[in-house]
């Protein structure tokens, strides 16, 4: 197992899981994934916030800049609707947007349903973290986490892009999301 701690900031963004009228799942669903996919001991830094685009930015900017965390996922709020702010707010904290984040997950999604098109996912860089939207629904959250046999999944490209951006070494179960790392890369620093 990795000795490596990941702080990982996870948010739901949904103005009725929010108020209380129905029970928020993106949440327990990005922990219960990360949770079998990781190896490293993982601390979690869970948000749920209505879809205000302000409060989505400062959430954002609050788990990189203070909260320290590595990694930021966010479900909901990516269709066409007129609330639907998520991409825009996260583009607002954005240092560098990370294109082929959003292009994979609609190519998995499509795979899916033909609603995909509509998504406008996106995945930026802040400081040393990785902010990446997710779908709403948990059973679409993972698989766009862990693809299909058609579509690689997009986490199999975020260890090694935190470890580009100076974070901490993710180790996966291959048996949940296989990591890809350039053979150059694979070494594990052993400073850790």
């Amino acid at each position: 197992m990795s000795e490596q701690t990941v702080r990982v900031g996870i948010v739901s963004i949904s103005d009725r899981a929010s108020s209380g009228v129905y029970e928020d799942k993106g949440l327990p669903a990005l922990q219960d994934w990360l949770t079998a996919a990781l190896l490293n001991p993982i601390e979690f830094e869970p948000r749920l916030i209505p879809d205000e685009r302000p409060l989505i930015a400062a959430t954002l900017r609050e788990l990189v800049d203070e909260a320290k965390c590595d990694l930021v996922l966010t479900t909901g709020g990516t269709g066409p609707a007129l609330r639907d702010v998520t991409p825009e707010a996260t583009l607002d904290v954005a240092d560098r947007e990370m294109p082929g984040f959003g292009e994979q997950m609609r190519q998995i999604s499509l795979h899916f349903v033909p609603t995909a098109i509509l998504s406008r996912q996106v995945a930026v860089i802040r400081g040393q973290s990785l902010i990446i939207n997710l779908p709403g629904q948990p059973k679409a959250i993972a698989e766009t986490l862990a693809g299909h046999a058609g579509a690689s999944g997009i986490f199999a490209a975020v260890p090694y892009c935190i470890d580009l951006i100076g974070g901490p070494y993710l180790e996966t179960r291959d048996e949940v999301c296989k990591a890809f790392r350039p053979k150059s890369a694979l070494k594990k620093p052993t400073n850790s």
